[in-house]
């Protein structure tokens, strides 16, 4: 029998972030966004309803102008103001005991060193539930901010990632050895001298000696998310990433990228299954199909279409205000996010798309609209497709999680699309079975190579 689909509540912490102008609905309650209660009451119905994550997308910069201005994202709350997820996270680990937490962090935002003890803080927090969506920030404000003059090119922001992440790898699979945390009360040993290794890491972007100051939290590594589905992404993620958050116009499209990306998997020496995939998928249910369409109508008059178009025109790094909405989208490659392009093209066909295509698309793609069953049967197709996982977008918070919990979860059960309870141990665990990542993994080629004498041994 296929496996069950995993679940993930795509949030951000944030007033405005997928569905612009959905926060105006009498129901919703993302406005919150501040109020801690806000983060955890959502996470304990989530874990009630055995999500497998609640997902916090992240931005450190605002997007692209829209219209020569940042004007409409401060107006609209698109993405701004927007808050850390990292500071809260340890908050909803406490509140909760097995649903995983997924906090995305750009290689921009913090050193290396620095965010790696952070998340093994909150591994051990969480008791093993961290995952890490890792991002290269495709806003120029976003690297502005952090001093830089301007973005940088797509692909070397991969290789830039690339070594990011290998800084990482080293301190949580290779910096301390199994058994080095003694805590021997009776001799006072609390570490073994001989166990704990500097990694000295010297690299185009990095210097880092080491050691790593935490002790190795349940997971060593928090589970590895990635997203994007460009040439230069899809590569990271096949040689990095644990699951890959997908945007996909069809079942068919992303059977075509899942095909290819596992293809590039094998390449690095892993299995085709070692990285599986999301696909976000936003839904309106309803008890019968003319009901579901007649949501999906006031919806849309709450949506605010510039809104949607500034943030999509963000994505692709330009200021698509001011171009005609016939304009062909081929004339508008940049530096940004090159997923969304291809994207849209795959939604479209064969002829080119226009402006016009991604404001629509953006609008109203990757929703399932209609019975609980209608929706289950679509499930159903994107899974016989290979995706693994769907990321589940929401209108409003709580209401379209309590909609899909108390509609929809029901008939996935029926199916056998989703699980009726969770597996035990970590989120690594619940995913894959084992604690640590397994050997094929790059990372796993640190464990042991700093096993020599420390530097101030006697």
């Amino acid at each position: 029998m296929p496996e069950p689909l995993r679940f993930a509540a795509f949030v951000m912490n944030t007033t405005s972030h997928i569905l612009h102008g959905a926060w105006r609905l009498p129901e919703a309650r993302q406005h919150r966004f501040t109020e801690l209660d806000h983060w955890i009451g959502l996470a304990r119905e989530l874990e009630a309803a055995r999500f497998d994550h609640i997902f916090f997308a992240d931005v450190v910069g605002l997007y692209h102008d829209y219209r020569s201005s940042w004007r409409k994202f401060v107006e609209s709350g698109l993405q701004i103001p927007s808050n850390d997820p990292t500071v809260i996270a340890s908050a909803i680990a406490h509140a909760t005991t097995d649903i995983g937490i997924a906090l995305t962090s750009s290689i921009l935002q913090e050193h290396p060193f620095n965010f790696a003890r952070k998340m093994s803080t909150l591994d051990h927090a969480s008791g093993g539930r961290i995952a890490w969506n890792i991002v290269t920030s495709l806003s120029p404000n976003a690297w502005r901010n952090f001093g830089y003059a301007d973005i940088t090119a797509h692909d070397e922001r991969y290789a830039w990632a690339q070594e990011y992440v290998e800084v990482t790898y080293k301190l949580w699979e290779g910096s301390w050895d199994e058994g080095a945390l003694v805590q021997d009360k009776e001799s006072g040993i609390h570490a073994d001298f001989g166990r704990v290794h500097k990694i000295d890491h010297e690299g185009p972007h990095y210097r880092v000696e080491g050691p790593h100051l935490v002790a190795p939290s349940p997971q060593r590594t928090p589970v590895l998310f990635q997203a994007g589905s460009s040439p230069a992404g899809r590569r990271f993620a096949a040689r990095n990433a644990e699951a890959q958050f997908i945007s996909a116009p069809s079942p068919e499209a992303a059977r075509e990228l899942i095909a290819e990306t596992r293809e590039l998997v094998t390449g690095y020496g892993r299995r085709p299954g070692d990285l599986r995939f999301y696909q976000g998928l936003s839904f309106v249910i309803g008890d019968t199909e003319h009901e579901a369409r007649r949501k999906a109508a006031e919806l849309e008059e709450y949506l605010d279409p510039d809104a949607m178009l500034a943030h999509a025109a963000g994505g692709i790094g330009i200021d698509l205000g001011h171009y005609d909405l016939d304009t062909p989208l081929g004339e508008v490659e940049t530096e940004g996010s090159r997923s969304h392009l291809r994207w849209v093209r795959e939604a479209v066909g064969e002829r080119e798309p226009t402006v016009r295509d991604l404001a629509r698309l953006r609008s109203r793609d990757n929703r399932l609209v209609g019975t609980p069953e209608q929706i289950a049967g679509e499930l159903e197709r994107w899974r016989a497709a290979g995706v693994d996982g769907i990321n589940v977008v929401n209108a409003t918070i709580p209401g379209s999680y309590r909609e899909f919990i108390e509609h929809l979860r029901p008939v996935l059960l029926e199916r056998g699309l989703a699980r009726a309870e969770y597996e035990p141990g970590t989120t690594r665990r619940k995913l894959t079975g084992a604690d640590l990542l397994d050997e094929r993994h790059p990372a796993a080629a640190y464990r042991g190579a700093f096993a020599t004498v420390p530097t101030g041994a006697a």
